[in-house]
Parts: C-alpha cells; structure tokens; sequence
C-alpha cells in the first residue's frame, strides 16, 4: 500500500514534532549540511594547482593527435598543396568548435557537483524527473545535500511539459539509458583505442632513425610499451599525474616550438587557413573525397570527452585555464608548423611529425613522444575508470570492486577487472591492426558517436534544468549536432577498413549492461512483489521457534521496504536470528556524494523488544564504501543515535499530550505521509512503538536509553555477521527464447563470473553467510 505525500499539516507544535520523527526512514534526511565537495569553489592557488595536474591527466590524447592526424587525412598522399590550408582550415575551426566551444564553454558547467561524463548526465537528469526503472526513489532523497533540485518556473512550462512527457514514456526512460550506455560503451572503447594508436604511432617513429626496424618488430615494442602502462595503473590518477603532467608540459613546449620554426622556416603564408572560406574551396576541389577526409581531420580532437568525463579529478575552473592557456596555443601551433613543412615537403605527409622536427630535437623529442603517447592513454583511461563507477552504481554491471586510490581528490578511482580487460583488448588491437591508419578507422567512430550522445543528453539538461530560452537550446542542438553528423557520416564511410570494431565492442558490452540491468530490474520488482507484510514479523518468528543468538546480523537487500522472501527462507533453513538484526539496504542516489551526518536512515520493525530495524544507506554515485570494521562502528553510532533521538522525541510527545490533553493529535496524523512515487508498504500503519491505545509511542520503565546503548555496543563486541541472498534468477517456463537466452545463460554468466558483491562491499568472508535463493521471472 502506498501513502499519499504531503507536508505535515496541522499546528505549529505538530509540525515541529513531525520534524524530529525519525520513523519511516524520514527525519535523518532533514539533516541537510553545507558540505562543500570537489567541483565547488576553491582557491585561486589550488586552481592552479589542478590546472597543472590537469595537464598531465587529461591532455595526453588530444595533446599526441598531431603525431598522426596529417597522415590519416591524406592517406594517398597530398594531390594539390593548396589542400593544406583546406585541412588546417578544418582542424582549426573544429578545435575551436567541439573541444572549446562546446566541451570547455558549456559542457563542462552541466557537471553533477563536479563530476562529468555522460553517466553524470543522465543522473542529473534523473533528479529532475523519475526516469529510473527501479522504484527506489523516496521523497527524502530529495533533502540530501546537493541534491539540489528546483521546480520548473512558471514562465517556462515547457521544462514541465518535458518531466511530463518523459516520466510517462516507458519508451523514453528505455531510449535514455540506451543513449547513456551506448556512451559509455563508446568511452570504453576510446579507452581501448587510445593507448594502441597513441603508443604505436609514437614509436613508429623510431623507422626514421632505424629503418632496418620492421613493422613487426614496432608492434612488439608497443606492445610492451602498453603492458606496463595498464601495469602502473593500480598506483591511482593522483600520483600518475604528478609524474606526468612535467613530461606533457615539456612535450607543449616541444610541439609549440617545433611549429613555430616549422612555420618561420618553411611558409608563414599558411596562417591563411584562419579564413575559414579555404574549407569552402577545399570541398569544392575535392568533393567526395574531401567529406571522407574528415575521418582523418576529427582525430584531432580525440580525447576530448576526457576533459569531461575527468572532471572529477578536477574542476570547471582549472580545466578552463589549462586548455586556453596551454593546450590549444601549443597543439594549434604544432598543425600550423607541420602544414607549412608540406606545403615545401609534400611527399612525407605519411610520417609529417617525425620528419618535420629538426635533426638536433629528434631524440629528445622522440622520448618525450613515447611519453605523451602513455599519458594520452591514461586521459581515456581515468575517464573510463570514473564513468564506468558511476555505471556500477546504477545497477548497469556486475558489482565489481572500485579502488579510490587519492585521499586527497574525490573521484580517483581505479578497477582491476576493467583494466586487466582493457589493457588485454588494446594489446590484441595493436597486433591485428598493426598500423595506426586502421586504428585511426575505428578510433574516429567512438570520438564522434561519444560527441553525439553528450549533445542530446546536453539539450534535454538544457530544456528540463537550465531552462534557456529556446533560441539558445536549438543553437546549441544544431550548430554541434549537425557538425558531428557531418564527421560521422564521413567516418561511416570506412566501415569495412577499421570502423566496424567500435561497433562489436559497443554491441557486445551494451549487450552486458543491458542484460544485467534488465534482470536487475525485474528481480527488484519480484522482491517487491513478495515482500513479507511487516505486521506478520512476530508470527513468522513465533511460526518457526526463531531462537536470538549473539551478535549484530545484517541482511543486505536491494529493497527499500518490506521484509525481503529470503528472510522467511532464512528462518526456516537455520531457525536463528542475531541478538539485533538490521534490514540493510545500500542506495545510491544520483548525486555524486552523500555526506556521512545523511547517510543512514533508520526505522524499527516488529515490536520494540526485537531489536530489529531496518536501515537504508544512501552513498552518491561517487563515494567511497567504507571498509567492514568502519562501516560497522559507524552503523551501530547512528543506530545508538536512532534510539536516543526517538526517546527524546516520545518524552517531548508524551509532556505535550499532558500539558494540552484536549489538543492531543493522534500519531497517524503527526507522522509525515509518503508520496506514491516513495513506494512505501503498510509497514507504517503498525509502526511498533505504537501504543494500540492511545496511539502513542511508550518505552517499557525496565529498558533505559542507555541500556539499549550499551546492549547495541555489547552486541557489536560479540561479532558482526554480514547476510546475503544468493539469488538464482531463471526465465519463466511460458518465456521466449530471446528472454530465456538473456536471464538464463548471458545473466548467469556475468553472475557468476564477475558478481563481486561482498568484495564490493568490503565485507570480509569470515564474518558473511550467503543464503540460497531462486527466482523465476
């Protein structure tokens, strides 16, 4: 049964005391702090500190594309030299247009409280208007910190017309999450790339000094190269960035001078291309051919989602400076000093960076090469990293273990499984493709499909939460829309040569997230549909002679409400239940973090005596899970403080019904009312403490608050015993063979290969007990 939300009404002292109720998992949620986390305003000098961290972290991509980017334009060489302002024109104007423009002057102000990528997107979105499958969603989520949500005004109803719209599409809540994981997956797939064509091109540069040196025996060394990059990933973003961010400084420096000679040296006249009509001319020359070059001109701003999806390493600020101040004077430089050296050496567009240095730069310039091309691999990678958390927390993947590896900066994160998959799949690319032309084929698909899904999910943030003006919104939609459809539909072209890897990667992991998101989904509404009525619980533990034994017992549930089925099938397998047992449920609400004062919400289940609760603990899609023995201590502190605040709140009750008898106000009216959308069971109606009389809450005179203190600490002390349902989910007998082929073998699968969830969860596997259980859905 649900209950109807509303503000608790009545008198002055009524509301006050419906205040500080803590029952229905409401009055911790109240508690809202001004805590201040990463992305907020920071001061001038660790602004800039970030700028330079940020230069080594999320610049190496785009910082390494003029390593190749000439050479993938004119794969069959350059047919008339006034097609270099042409491409320079191109490569210009799309720097300013998507990396700056879009990215650096709009994109980055939609972060989710400092946290960028599409996943953030989405759940920024997903506070403004009920587009999740699962009904977790409670009316106090919407008082945590930040959370920070406001309705739509009532001079632009269309950002109310638009929440309308979407919560009441099931086909647009699907289209949603399909957009998001399809950006993901084309994030994980840059993350792949990345590496393979940044390192390869990197080294191939070795040829010009050694050209007794086969391609093979390039690969080899790249591959290599590569194995220790995913090797030294486990030492976290934090301290990769301080040793990298010096290197991709000098590299700056190297590429910006090296074009400023290239460009006195050579032919100054190519600083024409700033006109853009030599783009006009260009396709007018080429035609066809000028539109499949474009596959070749958007490598140069690869990398470019890495400034947001890192932005949680960062802030808005210090992304800003970096890239005006450093990045696009040094990279716009570097293509301006290699279209000058062809314009004069035409016939070396296939290797322009290696041939354009000058002969007493060429080694050091070389080494520092190889290392820019790994810091452009660990851009991608710490992107992929962050943005793949955030999927965990969305019931997207298996539950897998996320290292925070700074205590300094939110957000730096790092996955064992994903990297080890990661760094297997960039190495097998780099053998079978052997050259980065054919990388460059597949690595320009994620690039522009990632653009893509980023502009639409932008425009709705822009419609549904920015509420411009709808002159701004359809600017924004077709000026960076239509410019990516333009690079796609080029990129498309190569399909056969490269392009269909992006496409099997994409297919195959949206494949898994949809598949582990869809039973996620309907085994959650199969626990809510066979939840066992609250009112029950002393029956049931009565029915099965359930015997209390020492200690805290946690049953971990993904239900918010309700006693889960596993709970009766757990008292009839072993008729035992510890001394205080907690309903637990972990919550992640799509906010970046929720700080600890808001973390637990409790509620009491059964009678008084039981010491059973229920508690819900809510973690942003960016926060740390505490370690077992902190989360414990933790947990018990804020149960102690349950208690003690509900004792307070009776006494305060009980001296107001003595002192103002004739205004006595029954308990069901005091207690705040739920909204639908909280889905809330009849748990409520027979809330234990409760007098059946006089409807008011009453502590048996034996049990002081500070008794019940020190029996939750006593219990603590006698062990802490952690229970999960080990679900075995199976198709219906009556279901297709397309929903057989999806629960039955690509579910279990991933179920029990990858579901970490205790590992996930830090709990030690002494002290966890998993109980059997199957579902048919």
């Amino acid at each position: 049964m649900s209950l109807e939300v509303e503000k608790p009404g009545g008198t002055e002292s009524t509301n006050r005391l419906s205040l500080k109720r803590h029952d229905s998992l409401f009055g911790d949620a109240e508690k809202v702090s001004g805590a201040k986390h990463h992305g907020s305003e920071v001061s001038w000098s660790r602004t800039l500190h970030l700028a330079f961290q940020s230069v080594g972290i999320i610049y190496g991509d785009i910082g390494t594309s003029p390593l190749y980017v000439y050479s993938s334009t004119f794969p069959s060489g350059i047919k008339n030299n006034d097609d270099l302002l042409g491409v320079l024109s191109l490569i210009i104007y799309t720097l300013i247009i998507i990396p700056m423009l879009k990215y650096v002057f709009i994109v980055l102000y939609a972060n989710d409280n400092g946290d960028g990528g599409t996943f953030a997107l989405y759940s920024l979105i997903s506070r403004y208007a009920k587009i999740r499958l699962i009904p977790n969603q409670q009316a106090e989520d919407a008082m945590v910190s930040n959370y920070s949500i406001e309705a739509p005004s009532s001079q632009l109803r269309r950002a109310q017309w638009v929440k309308q719209k979407i919560e009441s599409s099931k086909a647009a809540k699907i289209a949603l999450f399909t957009l998001t994981i399809l950006g993901t997956a084309m994030v994980m797939g840059d993350g792949t790339l990345t590496p393979a064509i940044s390192v390869l091109s990197a080294v191939s540069g070795i040829r010009e000094k050694a050209p007794s040196l086969t391609q093979t025996q390039v690969v080899w060394i790249s591959v290599a190269i590569l194995f220790m990059l995913f090797s030294v990933q486990r030492f976290g973003t934090d301290k990769v960035g301080y040793t990298f961010a010096p290197v991709i400084s000098v590299w700056f420096l190297l590429i910006a001078g090296i074009g400023l000679y290239n460009l006195v040296v050579h032919d100054i006249g190519v600083l024409r291309a700033f006109n853009p009509m030599y783009i006009v001319h260009y396709f007018k020359r080429n035609g066809k051919d000028g539109w499949v070059s474009l596959g070749g001109v958007i490598l140069c701003v690869t990398g470019t989602e890495g400034m947001f999806a890192d932005l949680g390493h960062f802030n808005v600020r210090a992304v800003q400076i970096s890239f005006t101040g450093i990045l696009f004077p040094s990279v716009a430089l570097c293509y301006i000093g290699q279209a000058a050296y062809l314009r004069k050496f035409p016939e070396n567009v296939g290797d322009t960076f290696y041939r354009s240095i000058p002969a007493p730069l060429f080694w050091p310039t070389f080494i520092v090469a190889i290392c820019a091309a790994i810091i452009a691999s660990q851009a991608m990678l710490s992107g992929a990293f962050a943005i793949l958390s955030k999927a965990l927390s969305l019931g997207c993947l298996p539950r897998v273990r996320v290292i925070h590896t700074s205590k300094k900066y939110e957000g730096q994160v790092y996955i064992p499984e994903v990297n080890f998959m990661m760094g297997l799949a960039s190495i097998i690319v780099t053998i079978a493709f052997r050259t980065t032309t054919s990388i460059g084929n597949a690595y320009g698909i994620c690039v522009v499909t990632t653009f893509s899904v980023t502009t639409h999910l932008m425009t709705l943030v822009m419609l549904l939460i920015w509420k411009k003006h709808i002159v701004f919104i359809l600017l924004f939609y077709v000026v960076f829309g239509f410019t990516e459809l333009i690079y796609l539909s080029s990129i498309l072209s190569k399909f056969i040569e490269g392009g269909y890897l992006p496409f099997c990667f994409a297919v195959v992991l949206m494949t898994l997230m949809a598949t582990w998101h869809y039973v996620h989904v309907k085994r959650y509404w199969y626990e809510l549909d066979h939840v066992v009525p609250t009112n029950e619980m002393t029956t049931l533990l009565e029915k099965n002679d359930v015997r209390r034994i020492p200690g805290v017992g946690l049953l971990y549930t993904e239900l918010i409400q309700g006693i889960p089925p596993v709970f009766p099938r757990l008292i009839k397998k072993i008729p035992s239940v510890h001394s205080i047992f907690v309903f637990m449920s972990i919550k992640h609400l799509p906010i970046p973090h929720v700080v600890p004062a808001e973390r637990f919400l409790f509620r009491q289940v059964g009678p008084r005596e039981q010491r059973m609760f229920r508690c819900v603990a809510r973690y942003g899609y960016s926060d740390r899970l505490e370690e077992s023995k902190e989360f414990a201590a933790f947990l018990a502190d804020r149960l102690k403080m349950f208690i003690q605040e509900e004792s307070a709140f009776a006494q305060n009750e009980a001296e107001n019904d003595e002192s103002s008898p004739s205004t006595e106000v029954p308990e069901a009216q005091t207690r705040p009312r739920r909204s639908t959308h909280s889905v809330v069971h009849s748990e409520e109606a027979i809330h234990p403490r409760v007098s059946s009389q006089s409807g008011r809450i009453t502590f048996p005179a034996n049990h002081s608050v500070e008794e019940e203190k020190q029996l939750i600490d006593r219990e603590v002390e006698r062990g802490v015993v952690y229970l999960m349902g080990e679900a075995n989910v199976s198709a219906g007998p009556k279901s297709s063979i397309l929903k057989k082929i999806v629960v039955n073998y690509i579910y279990t699968f991933l179920r029990k290969n990858l579901n970490e969830g205790h590992n996930a969860l830090s709990i030690p596997k002494d002290q966890l007990l998993k109980v059997g259980i199957t579902y048919e859905i």
